[in-house]
């Protein structure tokens, strides 16, 4: 991640959520969502509860973004998370910052974990290029 934008991000890195652009996969078509975003360890993180929504299936068939965070615009490239390893690691750093929801996403991880739900998460990696 470019110096420049890593140090533009970390001065943002606590605010609560960012808006995202992604694009249309069939049109190309620019589309904005609200998300949950996390500065760890220099590296940028989203997640999503749900990975059928349509803003990730966009993203990971075009995964050029955009974000903007308050006064502060990004352009970056997002890398859907398959590993389970670095997924969790997103996530983990997902339920440190948002700690307030943390019962909520632990009762899914149990639910899960027990067999009565399916775990929808999602994360994807930006790499920003400004």
């Amino acid at each position: 991640m470019n110096i420049t934008a890593l140090s533009r991000l970390a001065n943002v890195a606590t605010k609560q959520t960012t808006r995202l652009t992604h694009y249309g996969r069939n049109t190309g078509k620019a589309h904005e969502v609200t998300i949950w975003f996390v500065l760890d360890r220099g590296r940028l993180y989203i997640a999503t509860a749900n990975v059928n929504r349509q803003w990730v299936r966009n993203v990971q068939k075009n995964p050029p973004v955009k974000l903007r965070i308050v006064q502060e615009q990004f352009e970056g490239t997002a890398r859907f998370l398959t590993d389970s390893t670095e997924h969790e690691r997103a996530m983990a750093a997902i339920r440190r910052k948002y700690w307030a929801f943390r019962p909520v996403l632990e009762l899914g991880r149990l639910l899960h974990g027990i067999g009565l739900m399916r775990d929808n998460t999602g994360s994807f990696e930006v790499t920003l290029k400004n």
